[in-house]
């Protein structure tokens, strides 16, 4: 059976196919509330589908927004995701989302999907990488922004548009104040990819903080921002410092710079035989909610993962001229767990 057009309707409802259209696509021209209902009843009656891309022009506008992310899998990114939806639903939006793998080529690929289908925002979720993959972003971006599309970031800024950035390295200094504080004297470090801002920045806070304090971590290694990259960098870094069950002495407590690479160090030394905190102290940063559920509770730096989707949306979705390069900070709030020694 071919399928029910737009002029099957007007011929129906006894109007123009302009009319039809009028009434069926959104436009803001809407005939007389008669005329619309017939049409409407019309539509209805031959189970007529409205044409998105047609609906699309009436209204100026898809109803559509995109979102990319790293790592969906990471709790992370979906508690973001999850406050990014909530915002989109109110906004009465439809999200598109697009997971990359922290491959810099699909994410290009997703934007370029994302302003074909002429979504009327995107927000890019996650730690920026200097270089010619950003610049090349940005030439995307260049070109949707002056087709009217809004672009959001969630971490670092690009050159243009609005962001909503945690305060990494702030955040990760009143870490190290705040274990330094609680008695901790030696430190190590689980760090990123060295290529990732969002690891430096939290590193660099971190270390800087105890050289404030005339400390210098004792070992610093890194891995992926994944729990098995910090699995793998707990086991190198057990190994460096020699680490042994029921040793004596003050046990090192080791920054990683998410909560997800902390839990899988904690995986690697239980398998060592390792006890947290008694031979070894561990501190993430983000507060993902799978660590309500995690033994030891974990030492972090809680950043409101949630909110931060929705202030993105509603950064996104804001129509005032002056509001197109508006950033905000967010900033995290040190809670001190059962994986550090604590006051």
């Amino acid at each position: 059976m071919a399928a029910v057009t737009l002029q099957d309707v007007a011929v129906r409802a006894g109007v123009s196919q302009a009319t039809a259209s009028r009434v069926l696509n959104g436009s803001a021209r809407i005939p007389g509330e008669g005329v619309a209902d017939r049409v409407r009843a019309a539509a209805r009656e031959l189970g007529y589908v409205p044409n998105a891309q047609a609906q699309a022009l009436a209204r100026s506008s898809t109803g559509l927004l995109g979102l990319i992310v790293h790592d969906i899998a990471d709790p992370y990114f979906s508690s973001i995701v999850r406050g990014v939806q909530t915002a989109a639903r109110t906004a009465r939006k439809q999200v598109l989302l697009a997971s990359t793998d922290r491959d810099f080529d699909i994410e290009r690929e997703a934007v370029s999907t994302f302003i074909a289908h002429r979504a009327d925002a995107i927000v890019l979720a996650g730690s920026r990488q200097s270089g010619d993959l950003d610049r090349d972003i940005e030439t995307e971006f260049g070109r949707y922004r002056d087709n009217g599309g809004r672009v959001v970031v969630i971490g670092q800024p690009l050159a243009f548009g609005g962001a909503v950035e945690p305060e990494n390295h702030l955040g990760a200094a009143q870490l190290a104040e705040a274990l330094v504080k609680s008695g901790h004297t030696q430190f190590a470090v689980i760090g990123g990819p060295a290529n990732i801002r969002t690891a430096v920045d939290r590193r660099n806070g971190f270390v800087e903080a105890l050289g404030r304090r005339g400390l210098t971590p004792l070992v610093e290694v890194s891995g992926d921002f994944t729990r098995d990259g910090g699995y793998s960098a707990a086991r190198r870094l057990a190994g460096a410092l020699q680490l042994s069950p029921g040793a004596r002495g003050e046990p090192v407590c080791v920054f990683a710079v998410t909560d997800v690479m902390a839990i899988g160090a904690i995986a690697a030394w239980r398998e060592l035989g390792l006890s947290v905190p008694d031979d070894v102290g561990i501190a993430g940063f983000d507060d993902i909610p799978t660590l309500r559920d995690h033994t030891p509770a974990l030492t972090t730096v809680v950043l409101p993962l949630q909110d931060i989707g929705v202030r993105a949306v509603e950064l996104a979705l804001r129509t005032d001229a002056d509001c197109d390069d508006l950033r905000e900070r967010i900033p995290g709030r040190v809670v001190l767990r059962d994986s550090t020694r604590l006051p």
